[in-house]
């Protein structure tokens, strides 16, 4: 009796049932890691600026406070918001490591949420930044003195607030480059 088995062209053939579904890459232990080291950036920044009051005596007292400027301010706010988001989403990170099923569009959540973010971390940094360099240099143009030679320890906390800040923001593109490369790996080849 002749078989009735059909040779079958493995090269076009589809993988059997027992095969394993193609999982990414799984990187949402480092996108946890990521995220505290966010809210940390974020934290540091918002105390060193808030706490970098400094009063001296010129003809009169003149305190330097953040809440004089309104880049600061605004800087403030900002990194507040982007500790609040990084704390919500390392819940969600850690939530997404316990159950899989829901991790692929939580990725696609995490990088357009990430991106609005980041602009909203650069924009304050380089407007904190902006005002932070004319009073450290002044503007001879417009004839704007410095005022960081009256009151270094003021400048000094705004400086490294921003640097932090500067820090806050590539760990947010690191962030995005991670959720989207996860979510690339997720793609059927």
């Amino acid at each position: 009796m002749a078989s009735t088995d059909k040779p079958v062209d493995t090269e076009y053939s589809r993988p059997t049932s027992s095969a394993q579904p193609h999982a990414g890459v799984d990187l949402f232990k480092f996108d946890v890691i990521l995220r505290f080291l966010l809210f940390a950036a974020s934290l540091v920044s918002v105390v060193v600026i808030v706490t970098g009051n400094e009063t001296k005596f010129l003809p009169m007292p003149r305190p330097a406070k953040f809440r004089y400027s309104p880049a600061f301010v605004y800087f403030v706010a900002a990194l507040s918001v982007a500790g609040l988001y990084s704390i919500i989403t390392t819940f969600a990170s850690l939530y997404a490591i316990k159950n899989p099923a829901v991790r692929a569009k939580l990725l696609l959540h995490f990088i357009l949420w990430d991106a609005l973010i980041l602009g909203i971390i650069a924009s304050a940094t380089g407007t904190a930044g902006g005002v932070a360099y004319v009073g450290l240099k002044g503007n001879k143009h417009v004839n704007w003195n410095k005022i960081c030679n009256v009151y270094d320890k003021f400048c000094r906390h705004v400086g490294a607030s921003v640097a932090v800040a500067l820090f806050g923001s590539v760990v947010t593109v690191l962030l995005i480059w991670i959720s989207a490369y996860s979510l690339h790996s997720r793609v059927p080849k």
